[in-house]
């Protein structure tokens, strides 16, 4: 699945709501264009996406069956 499919799913299941789906597709973005930059902003870039995910945290704890 490439970034236009993965955005067209989120669009398609109201996903946009779901911050970690917006995350995936800008980890797919960036899988996309790492031939086109340095190594360096890659693992930039990357290490800044781990950090937004790991700052979600556990908030959807209790209400799994409403956000997954």
């Amino acid at each position: 699945m490439n970034s236009e499919e993965l955005a067209r799913y989120i669009e398609a299941t109201d996903g946009i709501s779901k911050p970690w789906l917006l995350i995936q597709l800008r980890l797919k973005k960036l899988e996309e264009r790492r031939h086109s930059i340095s190594s360096q902003e890659y693992e930039e870039e990357l290490a800044e996406l781990h950090k937004q995910l790991m700052n979600l945290g556990e908030w959807w704890r209790g209400i799994e069956d409403e956000v997954f």
